[in-house]
């Protein structure tokens, strides 16, 4: 399988990162696409997961509990998600109200924990950078899910016209532990004009990855290792929703490429 997996069409479930995809071990990622009045139900079994609603509203019941009308967007650029966070060994079910669209953010665990939902206003909004690598951040489950998550974190950037994002180069691989975390990362994207482009850039110091990929509307990467860079075509807007999973706790705390730590 390619790290790059290119927007689909289909509508109900799509398993964009599924078990065998040869590159992550702790995570796994899928979208929903449903039109009013149409149902998904499945079970989470040994993970949990993040179900951001990207745009639409839908109705949500995990186990027992139920959780209606949620999201509302019109576009992932419109604002901070609502999201529900559904525990391992669980069953869920989404309905949809209008026609949405969900990603499925997946994580390995073992632990089952409670479900909840994480409304926009509890989302931490922020701007990260300066000068054209300056972005918008919005923090879903990061420092806010200690002790009501397993392993996941989760958020979604915006890149402004022409912008960089992820920059200046990082990685979170664990080469240098115990000082880097051991993270695996997967981002979905969306372009703004739908017709535009992104460039996702992919490298090693050893250059046994050394990649650049046109990203668009729709797509996903996998990036297991490896520092990754990444820049909006000029008049379009880049977004990307971004989850990761590890085996070194959810403590983010990236390592910069030392050729670019003169910029920070």
């Amino acid at each position: 399988m390619s790290r790059l997996v290119k927007a689909r069409p289909d509508t109900g479930y799509q398993d964009l990162v599924g078990e065998d995809n040869g590159y992550t071990k702790f995570l796994r990622f899928g979208l929903i696409k449903l039109a009013a009045g149409q149902t998904h139900t499945a079970r989470t079994e040994g993970f949990e997961a993040v179900a951001v609603i990207l745009t639409g509203t839908a109705t949500v019941t995990v186990d027992n509990q139920t959780w209606d009308n949620l999201g509302g967007r019109q576009s992932v650029f419109d604002g901070s998600p609502t999201s529900v966070y559904v525990p391992a060994f669980a069953g869920y079910e989404v309905v949809a109200e209008t026609d949405v669209e969900i990603a499925l953010c997946i994580a390995a665990t073992d632990e089952k924990r409670t479900p909840f939902v994480v409304s926009p206003d509890e989302v931490q909004v922020a701007e990260r950078g300066e000068k054209n690598w300056k972005r918008t951040i919005r923090d879903i489950l990061t420092t806010s899910g200690e002790g009501r998550v397993s392993a996941i974190v989760i958020g979604e950037t915006i890149n402004d016209p022409g912008h960089w994002s992820s920059y200046p180069p990082h990685k979170h691989d664990g080469e240098f532990a115990p000082h880097e975390p051991n993270f695996e990362e997967i981002y979905h994207y969306r372009v703004d004009p739908a017709g535009g482009f992104g460039v996702q850039l992919h490298y090693t110091k050893s250059r046994d990855i050394d990649e650049a990929h046109t990203v668009r509307d729709g797509d996903t990467y996998v990036i297991e290792r490896g520092y990754h860079p990444l820049a909006a075509a000029g008049e379009h807007s880049l977004y990307y929703l971004w989850v990761m999973a590890g085996d070194t706790g959810r403590k983010l705390n990236p390592y910069i490429d030392p050729d670019f730590t003169w910029l920070i």
